[in-house]
Parts: structure tokens; sequence; C-alpha cells
């Protein structure tokens, strides 16, 4: 019984490896607000071999160089393309919500989303199982894909 049991629950068991990233332009504003959802250990791993220091991202020591490493992470591992333009986006902070750290962009006024690219390699240098949830909310139509590393990008259309 109890060979049964472990044949059963051990894939229960096993981690997984995934971050949420949330794209969504206001209508009113015509920003973009980007939000990015990824478990803290992993990222400060991610964080700690890039950058070769140790992060904390729970009770960082010096929140600015902290909140100066996440910026700088996601920006290099998130990019994004707006109708055939290469987008800015500004880091506003994060927040830690149970085992997850959000980060907060936001890009300066664009037009009308027709065609969105998407890059997302964020943590695929950590873990070959890696997936990213990639959501875009563009005049309230809502477009949802996943990355699975080593497939870091794709393109929507609205």
């Amino acid at each position: 019984m109890l060979h049964f049991l472990l044949i059963y629950l051990l894939p229960i068991f096993h981690p997984f490896y995934v971050s949420v990233t949330e794209i969504t332009q206001n209508p009113k504003t015509k920003t973009v607000q980007i939000s990015v959802r990824v478990f803290f250990d992993d990222f400060e791993k991610s964080l700690d071999h890039q950058y070769k220091e140790k992060v904390n991202i729970l009770k960082p020591v010096d929140r600015k160089k902290v909140d100066l490493l996440i910026a700088d992470y996601v920006k290099k591992h998130l990019q994004l393309k707006v109708n055939q333009a290469p987008i800015v986006f500004k880091y506003l902070g994060y927040e830690i919500e149970e085992d997850a750290a959000w980060c907060y962009f936001e890009t300066g006024v664009l037009p009308v989303i027709k065609n969105i690219e998407i890059k997302n390699d964020v943590l695929f240098s950590e873990h070959d199982s890696q997936s990213n949830m990639i959501h875009v909310t563009v005049d309230g139509k809502r477009k949802s894909t996943k990355l699975d590393n080593p497939k870091s990008s794709v393109s929507l259309t609205f």
C-alpha cells in the first residue's frame, strides 16, 4: 500500500517554477501597467547569480539597491514592442504577497495596442522547467499565453 501511495503522491510534491506577468493598457490614460509575480526565493537566487551578491527581498538591508537590481533584472528579461516599436517602462516598486514578489512597472502614453511582442525569459537561467504565464488586456479584451523554457517570445494581435 505504501508503494502505491508514493507513486501517486510524489508528483504532487514536485516543485514547479512559474511566473505571472500582467500587462494592461489603461483605456483612459493610454499608459500600460505591468506587474510581474515571481516566487521570491527563486527570484533572490537569480538576482544573486546575475549580480554576484546576496540579495534579500523580504528584509533588504538597502531597499534602494534591491529596487535597482530588480528593475535592471526585469528590464533585461522582459522586453516589449508595441505596434513594432520597443517600449520603455519605469519601475514603480515591489511588494511581497505570501511567497511571491509582485514587481510593478508603467509606461508613458502609448498608441492603442494593435500588436504586442513580448520577450520574457524571467528565471529561465535558474530553472529548465520555468514557465512564464502572460496575460495582456487591451480595450477590455484579455489574451493569455504561456512561455515554457526555452521558448521566450510571443506576439499577440488585438
